[in-house]
């Protein structure tokens, strides 16, 4: 991409055209959440990406990089895999959070959220918690 060819994204329209995922599971689809999600452009080795949901999410990694993720309105609780076991942390609307690089997290939302996430790919996916081998990408991943 040239400096000449940037293209302004409405995050405000591009939420607003996503179609709320009311009962988000650990075991919800690609396909059966993909109108509530949407990549608004390329970023690094990942993308910007929106969503709008209610419930519970799998556990995630990012192995190559952060993840930066921002609540855009309503409201969630991101929880973070540690030594100790999981750590809640509740978001708000215009909330930021930075999950470092490796760290296995996950959101539960009771009412709804919309947010705003810069996330690298690959993404790792599990239904069930991290065990202790599985917090962090071994330098073969």
């Amino acid at each position: 991409m040239t400096k000449n060819s940037l293209r302004p994204v409405s995050v405000d329209e591009s939420i607003a055209a996503l179609t709320f995922l009311a009962d988000r599971l650990p075991t919800t689809t690609a396909d059966e959440s993909a109108l509530a999600f949407n990549e608004l452009c390329k970023y690094r080795d990942g993308g910007v990406f929106v969503g709008h949901w209610a419930g519970t999410s799998e556990w995630e990694r990012h192995p190559i990089g952060d993840e930066i993720v921002m609540v855009m309105g309503g409201e969630t609780t991101l929880f973070v895999w540690a030594e100790s076991g999981e750590q809640p942390n509740r978001l708000g609307a215009g909330d930021l959070v930075v999950v470092p690089q490796g760290t296995w997290h996950r959101f539960e939302t009771p009412l709804g959220v919309k947010v705003l996430s810069v996330t690298p790919q690959p993404t790792d996916h599990r239904t069930d918690p991290p065990s202790e081998n599985s917090r962090r990408p071994q330098p073969d991943q």
